[in-house]
């Protein structure tokens, strides 16, 4: 290791949770101006470890040193006081306030009524500094996703903060937002601040940091420097095997439409338009991506077609049955699954046990049901299956899936969604979240559905997961599509333009 001094310290960090050992006496060290990249596969620990330095958990047992002064952080608060601020992948931000507001909210130091023409000028002045250009005058509602993670890095800066923790910085930037954080996070280190990042793309590993620590199961199992490694090394020591990062896709034949859009309108939660127009289809055994930076229609496109969110014009053809503005049951026994963005909110039942998580397609029908009973035994044999053939690591069938990793929780719905599908699969960032293994199968899984005859529509802001997996992308940018392009011919600097809505 370094002689220098590290700026930061942990040593022995024990969390339990209910049945689970997510840090098993895990030491870090951080350097100042260095980046650490912090690897692992789902349910390895990273986020509660990380969560243990922000102060949103208290670390059962270990010890926490900064700038070689043993500290306690029992709360965000005691963590921003010494100077750690942790930039979450789901924003914390108030969308009907203001950049500058959002940035001094909850700061004890200020006065009473802050003087908001300072703070704004101060705001102007860090956003050329570390060219995080924002206008501290617009309203969180107004920013694009990039921008609102602009303000996040800006808030921490802005507090003071020295070591920032970055959770999946680039899961919602366009190539060139991403390349753009790059630059910010080389500035910030070579003023002497630190950074440590959670992800699971290899090739951020290799361009961002300059440490590699490797969580497993709880458990720290390696420690290298960057420059003395490689992409298939790190994939290995994650997941323990080896990971071909290469899908076997076949050529096939696609089959007769499964799902037709026709000039389909719908307004957003504030009544304003967030569907234009849209006009697509997908033949069985197609895949179809949807490309776009997050908030451009996405989450409507969805939820029009399952039934989620009713329509304002045009038309929905599934299986050649109109579908606009049926029930979401009705939507589920044509035979669609949906594998949603949000999978707290509408993924699993975080009180159910994953068991009953597992089954909720299919307790309706045989052989879980019989004359209206439904029979514990058959549950937990199929919940069984599921777990061992989708790599669920859960303590037990009948644990609570709130007490999952989120990697996990997206498991369960696709094992759930996956078993349940009759032929059209909308399937919306499927692999957000997941370790390089469990993406592997992921998207593995999503090729063999295609090739039994299923139509995917796969949104994702990857557009490697998008150029590798789908046959055609189309782009999607302020509601409307920007064009439709064969997955052979799509490259990623074309995307992004029209990504950004620019004709190519």
């Amino acid at each position: 290791m370094e002689t220098k001094t590290p700026i930061l310290e942990m040593k022995g960090i024990t969390k339990r949770f209910p049945n689970v050992v997510a840090n098993d006496h895990v030491d870090l060290e951080l350097y100042p101006g260095e980046v650490l990249a912090l690897l692992g596969e789902n349910g390895a620990g990273k986020s509660s470890l990380m969560n243990v330095l922000a102060g949103l958990y208290r670390a059962d047992e270990g010890e926490i040193f900064i700038r070689g002064k043993r500290v306690e952080i029992n709360s965000p608060r005691d963590a921003m006081l010494l100077g750690i601020g942790m930039v979450h992948q789901n924003f914390m931000l108030v969308d009907t306030m203001t950049v500058a507001e959002n940035i001094i909210m909850g700061m004890s130091d200020l006065p009473f009524i802050p003087d908001m023409e300072d703070v704004s000028k101060r705001i102007r002045e860090l956003s050329k500094q570390y060219n995080l250009q924002v206008d501290p005058l617009s309203y969180i509602w107004q920013l694009s996703v990039g921008e609102q993670q602009r303000v996040e890095i800006l808030k921490l800066i802005y507090r003071g903060a020295e070591i920032l923790i970055l959770d999946e910085p680039t899961a919602v930037l366009t190539p060139r937002e991403s390349k753009e954080l790059s630059g910010v996070i080389h500035h910030m280190t070579q003023e002497g601040k630190s950074a440590i990042f959670i992800t699971h793309k290899m090739e951020e590993v290799i361009t961002f940091s300059d440490w590699v620590r490797v969580l497993h199961k709880g458990r720290l199992v390696t420690v290298k420097k960057t420059r003395e490694t490689h992409p298939q090394e790190l994939a290995r020591l994650m997941v323990g095997r080896d990971v071909l990062f290469r899908l076997e896709k076949k050529a096939r034949n696609f089959g007769d439409v499964a799902l037709e859009l026709k000039d389909v309108r719908a307004l957003d939660d504030k009544g304003l338009p967030a569907l234009k127009g849209i006009t697509l289809n997908i033949r069985s055994g197609e895949i179809l991506g949807i490309a776009g930076v997050a908030g451009n229609g996405q989450t409507q496109l969805v939820e029009v077609l399952t039934g989620l969110r009713k329509t304002t014009g045009g038309t929905i053809r599934i299986f050649d049955e109109e579908k606009a503005n049926k029930s979401p049951l009705e939507i589920i026994n044509t035979g669609v699954s949906h594998i949603p963005a949000d999978r707290i909110a509408r993924g699993i039942a975080g009180d159910m046990s994953v068991a009953n998580n597992l089954v909720m397609k299919c307790y309706r029908k045989p052989p879980l049901v019989k004359k209206g009973v439904l029979h514990p035994s058959r549950i937990l044999d199929l919940a069984h299956r599921m777990i061992d053939l989708f790599r669920i690591d859960t303590p037990t069938p009948q644990t609570h899936a709130k007490f999952l990793s989120g990697g996990n929780i997206q498991k369960t719905i696709l094992a759930r969604e996956l078993d349940a599908c009759r032929g059209l699969l909308i399937a919306a960032y499927p692999s957000r979240g997941l370790d390089v293994g469990a993406t592997e199968f992921v998207r593995n899984q999503m090729i063999a559905q295609s090739q039994a005859g299923t139509a995917i529509l796969l949104i994702s802001e990857d557009l490697e997961e998008l150029v590798t997996v789908a046959d055609k992308i189309a782009v999607l940018f302020e509601g409307r599509i920007m064009g439709i392009v064969p997955s052979s011919e799509a490259d990623t600097e074309k995307l992004g333009m029209l990504m950004t809505g620019v004709k190519v």
